[in-house]
C-alpha cells in the first residue's frame, strides 16, 4: 500500500493569528466562518486531522478541504466560498429585455387594477403572455427571479420616488430676488446693523391646520426601571383646527405670529395691519412671501393702496416655498412644540401657540440662508 503524502505545515504571520483568532471568538459572524478558523488555528498549533475532527464533531474530509484551502491561497482566503459558475442561464437575454420593458410600464396599461407593479403580479403576466411575445424561456418564471432579475438592472418599479417639476417660467428671476433679500440681510448682519432703519426685512407664511386634540384619559408617566416613556391611550378628541400666521425678522430672529381660525384676505390684512404698527413709519417693511391667494386679493391690494410705500413683496416662484426661510422655523416648531400637543380646547391651543412664540422670542434664533448664496445677485 503506497505511503500517504504527508500535508504541509501551516505558516501564519502574527496578523493572520490575530485575525483568525478574532473571528474564531466573534458571536455575529457567520458559523462557518467561525468553523473555518477554529479548524485552521487548531492545525496551526499543531493539532492533528482525527484529533481536530473529534473536536470539531466532524468528518476529516471536511477538515481536510479547509486545511488544503488554506494551504493553497491563504489562511484569511480561505474563509469565504469560492466562487462557482454556478447553474447556466435558462432565461435568454432577449426574454430578460422583454420583461425589463413590462416593468417599466404601468399595470393599468395593460389591463390591471394595479397602479403599480409586485413581482408576482409581473411573473403572473410574463408567464401568461411569454408564448405570444416568443419568449418561452419564462414559461416557469418565478417571483423571486422577477426580482434578481430586476435587481441586477436596478429596477424598482414597485416603488415611488417625488419630485417637483418647475412649473413657474421665471422660476430663475423669482429665486434670484429671493437671494437677494437675504444677501442684503447677510451683509447688514456683517455690519453689525440688525436694524436698518430703513427696511424691514421679514419672511412670512401661514402653517394651516394646526390640530386641537384631547386625550381621551390622561397621559401615563414614566416609571424608572418599568415602563421608559409617556403612555398614552390611543383614542383621543378632536376641537378642530387652527391657523398660525407668522412672519421673521431675519435680522432679530424675533417671530411676529397671530393665531387665527382662517386664513383669508382678511386676516392677511390684520397682519399687515400689526407689522405697521409695530415698525417705525420711516421703516419699508420687506416681506418675503408666497403666491398665496390672499397675497394677491382685491382686499389686500386695497388695503396696500391705503399705506403707499409701507410694504414691498418679494414672492417666491410656484413651488419654491423652500425659499422662504419660515419655514426653517416652522419646521422646528412641528418638531418640537407641536409633536404630541393636547390641548382640551382650541382656546387653550391658541394660548399656548401664543406663549411658545414668547418663550422663542426670549432667545430668538437668526436663520440664516446658504443654500445657493453664491448665485445671488451681486448687490452695489
Amino acid at each position: 500500500m503506497p505511503k500517504r503524502k504527508k500535508r504541509a505545515k501551516l505558516e501564519l504571520d502574527k496578523e493572520s493569528v490575530n485575525k483568525l483568532q478574532d473571528i474564531a471568538k466573534s458571536r455575529t459572524l457567520s458559523a462557518t466562518h467561525i468553523e473555518r478558523a477554529t479548524i485552521l488555528l487548531s492545525y496551526w498549533d499543531g493539532c492533528s486531522i482525527a484529533a481536530i475532527a473529534r473536536k470539531m464533531q466532524t468528518n476529516r474530509p471536511k477538515i481536510e478541504r479547509s486545511i488544503d484551502k488554506a494551504l493553497e491561497i491563504g489562511a484569511v482566503c480561505a474563509l469565504d466560498d469560492l466562487r462557482r459558475s454556478g447553474r447556466p442561464r435558462t432565461i435568454d437575454k432577449e426574454s430578460r429585455s422583454w420583461l425589463l420593458s413590462l416593468a417599466c410600464q404601468k399595470p393599468k396599461e395593460l389591463g390591471y387594477s394595479y397602479e403599480l407593479w409586485t413581482t408576482d403580479l409581473l411573473a403572473k403576466h410574463a408567464r401568461k403572455n411569454c408564448r405570444k411575445a416568443k419568449h418561452s424561456s419564462l414559461l416557469q418564471l418565478s417571483r423571486g427571479t422577477v426580482s434578481k432579475i430586476l435587481s441586477e438592472h436596478e429596477i424598482r418599479p414597485h416603488k415611488i420616488k417625488y419630485y417637483l417639476e418647475k412649473r413657474d417660467p421665471a422660476f430663475d428671476e423669482k429665486m434670484a430676488h429671493v437671494l437677494c433679500v437675504y444677501e442684503e440681510v447677510k451683509i447688514l448682519r456683517e455690519k453689525g446693523l440688525t436694524q436698518d432703519h430703513f427696511i424691514a426685512y421679514l419672511s412670512y407664511d401661514e402653517k394651516p391646520g394646526i390640530q386641537a386634540i384631547e386625550n381621551i384619559t390622561p397621559d401615563l408617566p414614566p416609571v424608572p426601571g418599568k415602563h421608559d416613556c409617556i403612555g398614552r391611550d390611543y383614542e383621543y378628541k378632536r376641537h378642530g383646527t387652527v391657523n398660525l400666521m407668522a412672519g421673521i425678522d431675519l435680522l432679530t430672529g424675533q417671530v411676529i405670529g397671530q393665531v387665527k381660525d382662517r386664513h383669508r384676505s382678511r386676516e392677511f390684512v390684520e397682519y399687515l395691519k400689526l407689522l405697521d404698527e409695530r415698525y417705525s413709519s420711516k421703516e419699508k417693511i420687506r416681506l418675503v412671501l408666497d403666491n398665496h391667494t390672499a397675497h394677491i386679493s382685491k382686499e389686500t391690494q386695497s388695503y396696500l393702496k391705503s399705506v403707499p410705500n409701507r410694504f414691498e413683496f418679494v414672492f417666491t416662484p410656484k413651488h419654491g416655498s423652500w425659499l422662504n426661510l419660515i419655514e426653517m422655523f416652522f419646521s422646528k416648531m412641528a418638531r418640537t412644540f407641536l409633536r404630541g400637543i393636547r390641548v382640551t380646547t382650541k382656546i387653550e391651543l391658541k394660548n399656548r401657540i401664543e406663549l411658545y412664540l414668547k418663550e422663542i422670542n426670549q432667545g430668538p434664533i437668526v436663520f440664516k440662508w446658504k443654500y445657493k448664496m453664491d448665485t445671488a445677485p451681486v448687490l452695489n
